[in-house]
């Protein structure tokens, strides 16, 4: 009967037996991250370089202070070019060499 009504049912999480289930660990982050950004390089920069610096970012732990892992890092900096050479591409697409006549 020892601590009948007070065990450990109730929070699972108080001794430590399970981690954040908050959602997704760091190094998936990073993962995810990095290869949206490589991917970016052959299809939908626009779409995957931004995804790919806020998993980095995320998976950084949102601080550039600390030791970062290094796909976390790597998929912020590539994910950046991505999108920039995605935004210089659209900007030349729609130049004024691009109209109709």
């Amino acid at each position: 009967m020892a601590g009948f009504g007070n065990g450990t049912r109730r929070y699972p999480r108080s001794r430590g037996r399970m981690g954040s289930r908050t959602g997704p660990d760091r190094a998936t982050l990073g993962i995810v991250g990095l290869v949206c950004a490589v991917a970016g390089f052959f299809a939908l920069g626009i779409v995957l370089g931004p995804a790919a610096i806020v998993c980095g970012w995320l998976a950084m732990g949102r601080s550039w202070a600390g030791s970062r892992p290094v796909p976390a890092l790597v998929a912020v900096v590539l994910g950046a070019i991505d999108t920039l050479l995605a935004i210089v591409w659209l900007a030349g697409a729609t130049g004024p060499g691009s109209g109709l006549l």
